[in-house]
């Protein structure tokens, strides 16, 4: 892809990484580079520090955005801990990730609205993604809630176990991919690269380095799992045909340098601040040992802890023996930002570094085989075979899933028995095509009970009642046994898993026979290569009516789901 004149939103631009790529860019001449971090300081830290390397590139070339990309906008700017302190903040945080995903939640959240406001063609993510969910440290936050509920103090066990909640790492991890894809889809973006993590540093289950936990450490493997689903979220984005381009870089090796120097050492942002205890003030050691301890056997010095050091930008600031003992070989090593930089913009260029692991797997990963489907007409012929025998159709179980599948199949299948031709469909009206399902499902008993026996409940032409048995999937239960039935809810559910007898619901499915026969129709006659899957041929010239080759096509022309690479 060619970068000149386009829009290139970095993320986590500040940042070590970021900040080379966004150096690297400079020389491709983009429209504008979009640099993002999490403090408002660190954006604008970031682009001055731009602007002053490249002066002639114009003073709104690099643009600042601040924000916690993971929230709602109107949340975007509060810290995590003030998000969880407050019962009303902590409910809005847990409605974003776990209700269901609709157009609300999406416009609400501030990655839409980042997106949205730049529209960039190319997006490049060097936020550590799996180290800000996985840091959180679900194990730490599931001891507090048990421990909460030894006391037995509602008030307490409530708050613990929203915390838990607001926590869970797959449920961050799934709703952010769903946010970054939508939205750019919406906005048009083309490319977009992740630079994503080993959570190791390239090492295995022996990792020495933890923060006093077990080893290995509970939370770095929640890191490495996060990033590894990280990875197979992208994986399926990169198989999603309306989705950019996807490509992801991964890391295995500490990365190194931002700077050196000598000066403050901080954490958090905090300078480190030096402390004594005289030998005389030594606690001595009876039966238990506080973490931490307020009794004043210890002095301040009223000082920070200054030293020379190395710093790696979001990974830390390291001493000279640590960045030796990291780097030395047989431990993490290292790997430089600009080689990452390099490896980003060639693959955004088009070149193949050999270094993108979404198209590594998609090379790795066993994919149908000719075997198979020289196999799957023998299938179909031992079923139908079956069928025959045994005087049965054998149409859904809903075991498969989803409900859409069952209720598709079944309708297709009613209209199988009472047209039985493929082009008796559009020269019936839809009033009468509602009819006839109708007379089949009432005067066929032994069909009624296959469809709603296996969850599916069939809604008679009138629209207004329902044949059903004990449990029906469709709406699925969400916490509560009785629901109320709006237009818009009923409509819903008719068409997530409900056989609908309907006229509406015929007259798309009049449609849908309309278009594949005019569609059919359109190939050339005599046209015998292979540039035509669906012929007339694969529909047997509208003879008969094939519910499952019915809802493949609806599946994969009319909702998109199309299987996108072999």
């Amino acid at each position: 892809m060619d970068i000149q004149k386009k829009t290139v939103l970095v993320l986590g631009g500040w940042g070590l990484v970021g900040s080379a790529i966004c150096r690297k860019l400079v020389e491709l001449r983009p429209k504008r580079i979009i640099v993002t971090s999490l403090l408002e300081s660190e954006a604008r830290e970031a682009v001055q520090t731009l602007q002053h390397e490249f002066p002639h590139a114009g003073r709104s070339f690099f643009q600042p955005w601040w924000g916690n990309i993971f929230v709602r906008h109107s949340l975007k700017e509060t810290p995590r801990e003030e998000i969880l302190r407050a019962a009303a903040t902590r409910a809005m945080l847990i409605d974003d990730l776990l209700d269901e995903f609709s157009t609300e939640v999406l416009e609400r959240s501030a990655v839409y609205r980042l997106l949205k406001k730049y529209r960039p063609e190319i997006v490049i993510d060097c936020i550590n993604s799996a180290t800000a969910i996985a840091y959180q440290d679900l194990f730490n936050i599931a001891r507090e809630v048990r421990k909460e509920l030894k006391t037995g103090k509602s008030a307490s066990i409530q708050e613990a176990t929203e915390r838990l909640l607001a926590t869970q790492y797959t449920p961050q991890l799934i709703r952010h991919v769903q946010l970054l894809y939508r939205s750019m889809q919406k906005v048009g973006t083309r490319i977009y690269v992740k630079i994503g993590t080993s959570g190791t540093g390239g090492m295995g289950l022996n990792i020495p380095y933890t923060h006093s936990e077990e080893r290995p450490s509970s939370v770095l493997l929640g890191k490495s799992s996060v990033a590894g689903a990280h990875t197979m979220l992208l994986f399926l984005m990169g198989r999603t045909p309306d989705a950019p381009i996807t490509k992801e870089i991964k890391p295995t090796a500490a990365i190194a340098w931002k700077r050196i120097g000598f000066g403050e050492i901080k954490k958090r942002g905090k300078p480190i601040e030096l402390y004594d205890c005289l030998p005389e003030n030594a606690v001595p050691l009876k039966n238990t040992l506080k973490l931490t301890d307020d009794s004043q056997k210890w002095t301040s010095l009223n000082q920070p802890l200054r030293s020379v050091f190395i710093d790696t930008g979001e990974n830390g600031t390291f001493s000279r023996a640590e960045f030796e003992a990291i780097s030395t070989p047989g431990q993490m090593e290292y790997v430089t930002p600009e080689e990452i930089a390099e490896s980003v913009v060639y693959e955004i260029k088009g070149g193949n570094t050999g270094h993108d692991i979404i198209n590594a797997l998609d090379n790795a990963t066993l994919n149908p085989t000719y075997r198979a489907g020289f196999m799957f007409e023998q299938a179909l012929k031992q079923l139908r075979i079956l069928e025959e025998k045994h005087n049965t159709k054998s149409i859904a179980f809903e075991i498969l899933g989803p409900p859409r599948l069952s209720k598709l199949l079944y309708e297709a299948h009613l209209l199988q028995l009472t047209f039985e031709k493929m082009k008796g469909i559009p020269r019936a009206t839809p009033k009468e095509m509602s009819a006839k399902l109708d007379a089949c499902v009432r005067s066929n008993a032994e069909l009624r009970s296959r469809i709603i026996s296996i969850g599916i409940p069939i809604l008679l032409s009138n629209g207004k009642t329902l044949l059903r048995a004990k449990e029906i999937k469709i709406p699925p239960y969400r916490g509560e046994n009785e629901l109320s039935i709006t237009g818009k809810s009923l409509d819903a559910w008719a068409h997530d898993g409900w056989v609908d007898l309907r006229t509406k619901n015929m007259e798309l499915w009049k449609h849908r026979f309309t278009r594949i026969m005019n569609d059919t129709e359109l190939i050339p006659k005599g046209e015998t290569s292979s540039r035509h899957f669906r012929s007339k041929g694969y529909w047997n010239n509208f003879e008969d009516i094939d519910p499952g080759k019915l809802a493949g096509w609806v599946f994969s022309e009319e909702e998109k789901g199309k299987r996108m690479k072999a």
